[in-house]
């Protein structure tokens, strides 16, 4: 008989499991070395550090429970999820081009952000922002030479055919065929998918968080086929991960994730959304705007530089400006939402003293992914309503036609009035020479990255039968400015996305902390959804709110926390494995060989 235990349970004690502008208020200089006094609020006074999806969930679920909340953001509020507008390219009255740090994905399978859409007000829309997310119905996974498209999920298949696993392997099988793979490796592949859907959530966590994707399906030696489609397309494309660092739990549970929702099971809307505006005026300023009016304080243009300990408490914190000005902030709760890299800098040798599992993100890992948009005086010949993925993209690029989204007029409302069309597009491989300059992205300048990405859409898009894009409908293009270049010297990210590699669960926190009043909330923090996404950026938000109503004492209640959709039919599979897990034995579908004939 095995011991009932749920994913939320596993994610609290993972590490264990694994080792087995308007809306912003600017400081006035006269304040910028004193403290901003708040009222008194009876242990409900919150400095919120970092106002990006994090920072603002949680400041979004205290202020509805009574708390006075301050955000203090270094940067721009909505972090990399903000619309950046590109200077000096607004013209006649209109708005300036819209760039943005990447384009937004919002699938079905999301709980959390789309809850904080829906009680956010936005216009006369009965249910706030949420509204202003469309479906993207299509997608592409366009092949050079003549190969055929290499989308791994083209037409939902029938729900009820995944009752069993015989007929999921079924459902694998013909979805993933015609892909130009060889019979044998695409019969391994989708046992090895079986392997996972029919793995307990000990073992996921216990032995595939610990294994990366490419391993657990052992790419190294199979066909290029095999490779860029199974290993690398399903990665990118489904979760804009590494397939050599991802651990397996990771990309199994989004890939898991993604068939249930596009057979409409446990999914909050349709597969694939995204906003119908920039992200700005879609989300981010209609957030801003609703948390102000329920008493939120935004304080922009100051990052956090110290944390005081005393007691086993943060006393205070010390902010600073781009000028070195500083600004002291007193609280009776701290809320760290900052990313990774950030963080571990904070926590210096007194704060680790005082809670010693923060050095643990000394260990976590973070890549280069930003973004590039391309301004076209018309649409593509055929363009795709909806993410297209470049498989053979050196770069590993990912798209989406803003154009055929956007509620506006692109022509009147932005730039000099031949706006007529956007090309968003994701950079997810900095360090792969391209095909134009045969450099690395990091060893580009900022034309030759707009010029290499360019090259690798045409040469995904266009065949010799059909120009999609070509170099006279291009009017301009936008990198993210995160992108900074150095001379002589690589180019570096200073927003990188976190890396779920193998193992590095028992690394992340839990949103609570050591320190009684010091708390996390960013997606490094442990979370259900196990990527680096607005989604679990969110619950790590609603994770901090949650504990700071448990140790203030209030009775408001939590914060609503969501976990992945798991099928019931598939219940006996686990049990079963649950058993052979504890002990010592391999799931019952992994026997496999680990090669396929050549």
């Amino acid at each position: 008989m095995t011991r009932e235990i749920t994913r939320r349970t596993l994610l609290k004690h993972g590490a264990a499991a694994t080792t087995a502008a308007a809306l912003t208020t600017t400081v006035p200089r006269a304040l910028a070395k004193t403290r901003i006094p708040r009222a008194a609020g009876a242990g409900k006074r919150v400095a919120v550090l970092g106002g990006g999806m994090a920072g603002l969930a949680a400041a979004h679920e205290l202020a509805e429970r009574g708390f006075l909340v301050d955000v203090y953001e270094r940067k721009a509020l909505g972090g990399k999820a903000r619309s950046i507008p590109v200077k000096g390219t607004a013209a006649g009255g209109r708005r300036p081009l819209p760039g943005e740090h990447g384009f937004r994905f919002f699938p079905g399978f999301y709980h959390h952000v789309p809850d904080s859409m829906r009680r956010t007000p936005f216009g006369k829309n009965p249910n706030g922002v949420h509204d202003n997310l469309v479906d993207a119905t299509e997608t592409k996974s366009p092949r050079t030479n003549g190969r055929p498209d290499g989308t791994v999920f083209g037409v939902a298949p029938d729900p009820n055919e995944a009752r069993t696993p015989a007929g999921m392997q079924r459902i694998l099988m013909e979805e993933l065929g015609g892909k130009g793979l060889r019979g044998d490796e695409l019969a391994y592949f989708t046992s090895r998918v079986m392997v996972f859907l029919s793995s307990c959530d000990e073992r996921r966590y216990g032995e595939w968080e610990n294994v990366s994707w490419w391993d657990f399906i052992k790419a190294e030696g199979k066909s290029e086929e095999y490779q860029k489609v199974l290993a690398r397309g399903l990665t990118r494309t489904v979760v804009a991960a590494k397939e050599r660092k991802a651990s397996t739990r990771t990309i199994g549970n989004m890939a898991e994730a993604f068939i249930y929702c596009i057979m409409n099971r446990g999914n909050d809307g349709s597969p694939d959304r995204v906003l119908n505006a920039p992200t700005n005026e879609a989300w981010i300023d209609p957030w801003v705007a609703h948390l102000r009016k329920l008493g939120v304080r935004f304080i922009t243009g100051y990052a956090a530089r110290r944390l005081a300990v005393g007691g086993g408490r943060i006393t205070g914190a010390t902010l600073r400006d781009r000028h070195g000005r500083r600004l002291r902030v007193h609280a009776d709760h701290y809320v760290a939402a900052m990313p990774v890299e950030r963080a571990r800098v904070l926590f210096d040798d007194a704060v680790r003293a005082a809670a010693p599992e923060l050095a643990g993100l000394d260990e976590l890992e973070y890549d280069y992914m930003n973004g590039i948009q391309f301004f076209l005086n018309r649409l593509p010949a055929h363009p795709v309503k909806g993410h297209v993925a470049y498989l053979d993209s050196p770069w590993s690029l990912t798209s989406i036609d803003q154009g055929l989204f956007w509620k506006r007029d692109l022509a009147t409302s932005y730039g000099n009035g031949r706006l007529r069309d956007i090309l968003s597009v994701d950079i997810s491989d900095f360090f792969t020479p391209g095909v134009l300059y045969r450099k690395r992205a990091v060893d580009c300048t900022r034309q030759e990255i707009a010029n290499e990405v360019w090259a690798q859409l045409k040469q995904g898009l266009n065949t010799s039968d059909d120009t999609e894009l070509s170099d006279d409908m291009l009017i301009g293009w936008s990198l993210d400015p995160a992108v900074v270049f150095r001379r002589g010297r690589p180019a570096v990210s200073r927003e990188p996305l976190l890396i779920n590699t193998p193992g590095s669960l028992a690394h992340r926190p839990g949103a609570e902390t050591s320190i009684a009043n010091l708390f996390l909330a960013a997606d490094y923090v442990r979370n259900d959804v196990n990527l680096a996404t607005m989604e679990g950026a969110n619950e790590a938000g609603r994770q901090a709110a949650n504990a700071i109503l448990e140790r203030s004492g209030s009775h408001a209640s939590k914060a609503t926390l969501g976990t992945l959709w798991e099928p019931p039919q598939w219940d006996s599979a686990k049990q079963a494995d649950a058993q052979r897990y504890a002990d010592g034995q391999p799931n019952v579908l992994d026997v496999t060989p680990d090669a396929v004939p050549a």
